[in-house]
């Protein structure tokens, strides 16, 4: 199976977190690295919607994703956020390569331009409706089922 990671960078709803967690569980994501401001276990509210995830889906919390990123940049890994630019790529055409990690950012504010320097890709889920976007753990689970795709 191919290796996923995921990165979380700033993301505000502790509740949020708590069901990246389940996501992480779901799609066997090897590793969840939560970044910046985003909330870490133990947290009630992270407990409350991870439904015990985040005592067996490995994580770690680092303030600063840039040194992290730059090293799985030279470990091979593919980082790939998700966010809505114009030239990102429609997820259903995206192929990915055999480890990759993908970045969600902010719950508004999306991923930062410091990190989005050091992606290799990114990659978008086309909306269709009124609304110009998803809920940050939607959106990744959309993400993460079709990079999951790829290697069933």
């Amino acid at each position: 199976m191919q290796p996923i990671r995921l990165l979380c960078h700033n993301i505000r709803s502790l509740w949020n977190v708590g069901s990246l967690f389940r996501t992480c569980d779901a799609f066997a994501v090897e590793k969840l690295y939560l970044t910046g401001y985003t909330g870490h276990p133990p947290r009630k509210e992270i407990t409350k919607t991870a439904l015990g995830a985040e005592e067996f889906v490995s994580w770690e919390h680092r303030k600063d994703p840039i040194p992290l990123l730059q090293q799985l940049k030279e470990d091979g890994w593919q980082i790939v956020a998700l966010e809505l630019l114009p030239n990102a790529t429609p997820l259903t055409k995206f192929q990915p390569q055999k480890k990759t990690c993908l970045i969600i950012g902010h719950e508004l504010d999306g991923v930062p331009e410091n990190i989005l320097s050091l992606c290799n890709a990114t990659v978008k889920i086309p909306m269709l409706g009124k609304k110009e976007s998803l809920n940050v753990a939607v959106a990744t689970g959309i993400a993460l089922y079709a990079l999951r795709n790829f290697s069933y």
